[in-house]
């Protein structure tokens, strides 16, 4: 059995996905459901259970899983960037990460997690995964520093050297529509542009960068399966990994993407960045792929625009059905 945690979320379902893709429905979906609308995520996907998280954790201490466990893929966290209760996102990220690690490392099994390129904070240090820069790293948000603390306490330990820890740049992509606030500007924008014809962007604060000329990593979540489906093929594959496109693009080539996937003239109108994101928003990241590439996983993903349209075309578009 393969369990997936945060397996109803964004990723996590992406995953189950995969997996069926593969032929496998061996699996444990472990999460939240809550009151919001990540069940969807789940409708038509194949899995042999499903448990909320405090039964699962509480299973875990007890050591009384119900089935032979190979693999536990944690992607189950807060992942609000604006999330002040720092207490919670100790437990919830932090501590409930821990106790899965030695469980899995205690038992032998696979253990892949993610973590986050927020550890990167304002990118000063650049955006080397290399173990030596990950000390140094200074999140600009709580939620960073949640997954800074457990990439810090793997390293201590020697977990890094029999897990993999996998951050995530900005990951867009089906599946995501439960985030509300948190989803992608691909799937903000096309309600915005369907809905008045123009698309906001933030204003630079910065005058080495022109308006809309931010640049972030953006990578696309059928990638970014297929990269865990290759770890969990790869046991051997083990350390803290970047997971992005490896190449910067600016949030006007984004926008420019998503008018032409949605066959319009583009039409953008820059807004003042929110109160509550000044002096903790990413100007720039990118992540560097070299050390998962050296270990022979494939990472040539197709471009920026071509996985755009494949996401509006093919799933928004679809609004009645826009699920993986």
């Amino acid at each position: 059995m393969i369990i997936v945690t945060g397996g109803a979320g964004f990723i996590g379902s992406a995953l189950v996905w995969k997996l069926n893709a593969e032929g496998i429905s061996d699996i444990l979906v472990v999460d939240e459901l809550g009151t919001d609308e990540k069940w969807k995520n789940l409708v038509k996907r194949q899995f042999a259970e499903y448990q909320e998280k405090d039964p699962f954790l509480a299973a875990v201490e007890a050591d009384s899983l119900p089935a032979k466990v190979e693999a536990i893929v944690h992607l189950g966290a807060c992942s609000a960037t604006t999330e002040r209760n720092a207490s919670y996102l100790i437990t919830n990220n932090y501590q409930y990460t821990q106790t899965l690690a030695r469980w899995a490392v205690g038992k032998g099994v696979r253990f892949i997690y993610a973590s986050s390129a927020a550890t990167y904070g304002d990118g000063a240090l650049g955006f080397d995964d290399h173990d030596a820069l990950i000390p140094k790293l200074q999140p600009l948000n709580m939620y960073g520093y949640s997954k800074q603390l457990f990439d810090l306490w793997a390293i201590r330990n020697g977990f890094d050297k029999q897990t993999a820890g996998v951050k995530f740049f900005n990951v867009y992509g089906p599946n995501e529509y439960h985030k509300d606030f948190m989803t992608s500007l691909v799937h903000k924008a096309y309600g915005q542009i369907q809905e008045t014809g123009t698309l906001k962007l933030f204003r630079s604060e910065k005058p080495e960068y022109a308006d809309g000329e931010q640049k972030r990593d953006f990578v696309y979540v059928k990638d970014c399966v297929d990269v865990l489906h290759w770890l969990l093929q790869n046991p051997s594959a083990n350390g803290i990994f970047n997971l992005g496109s490896g190449k910067a693009r600016s949030w006007n080539d984004l926008a420019s993407a998503i008018f032409a996937a949605m066959d319009r003239e583009r039409n953008i109108a820059y807004v003042d960045l929110p109160e509550t994101l000044r002096g903790k928003y990413q100007y720039f990241t990118e992540a560097t792929t070299h050390k998962l590439r050296a270990l022979g996983c494939p990472m040539d993903f197709p471009n920026l625009e071509d996985r755009v349209a494949d996401y509006v075309r093919g799933y928004l578009r679809r609004e009645e059905d826009p699920y993986l």
